[in-house]
């Protein structure tokens, strides 16, 4: 399976974007791209200026999917997916998750978005890091850029790599034109700290996916290890 795994320091960090970026960029550079999130939450909010996580990724992605292909589970309370399952009276299944990503990554390269942050459950007794292990894809990590996003970068990526995971970036968004000395450091900083290179995704919109992807090293993230 060749792909990537994106996500969070937290939820509304931004890495559904950064993940779409990704699916659209790939998209144009010719590389065929399946999406996929384990379960999305929140359905029954009011829809804003973006379109709900699975139907982002079909978009982004180009490939065809449908956002029930991209994503097994639907859940409308925005909660953590094994609280809204619960609630749904459903239960999610790692199995039926890991099917449905090999099915998805059989068309050519997967990203995955995760739910929240790596520990949260999906399942009792399965978290988000327990998909990322069984997929076995590269980890990216979408930050935010300013005060706190150093703490929450380095606890992300600890967890990640306390798995056996391999983090191969971090992104923080959206990235400002001109960014303050306090965003540069913290870019600096997370990256001199865990080793791993820091990109900024610039503020984007449904639309112009593709043309943001390009600020991302997507190469050097799906490159075999040294």
């Amino acid at each position: 399976m060749r792909g990537l795994f994106v996500t969070g320091t937290d939820t509304g960090v931004g890495k559904s974007i950064v993940a779409a970026a990704a699916c659209a960029a790939l998209a144009e550079s010719g590389e065929t791209v399946a999406a996929f999130k384990p379960a999305v939450t929140g359905t029954a909010e009011p829809a804003g200026d973006w379109p709900a996580d699975h139907e982002l990724l079909a978009a982004a992605a180009g490939s065809g999917q449908t956002p029930a292909e991209v994503a097994p589970y639907r859940f409308e309370p925005a909660l953590s997916p094994h609280y809204a399952a619960q609630l749904s009276g459903e239960k999610i299944e790692p199995s039926r998750l890991m099917a449905a990503a090999r099915e998805a990554s059989a068309a050519g390269i997967l990203v995955c978005e995760g739910v929240g942050g790596l520990l949260v459950p999906l399942t009792p007794g399965y978290l988000v890091r327990d998909l990322a292990v069984d997929l076995g894809l590269p980890v990216v990590v979408a930050a935010r850029t300013g005060l706190g996003t150093i703490n929450h970068a380095l606890l992300t990526v600890e967890a990640a790599r306390a798995a056996g995971l391999r983090v191969t970036g971090v992104v923080m968004t959206p990235w400002p034109a001109r960014p303050s000395p306090l965003e540069v450091s913290n870019a600096e900083t997370v990256s001199r700290l865990t080793g791993v290179h820091v990109s900024g995704l610039p503020w984007t919109t449904p639309d112009r996916l593709a043309g943001a992807g390009v600020a991302l090293p997507l190469a050097d993230w799906l490159a075999d290890p040294v």
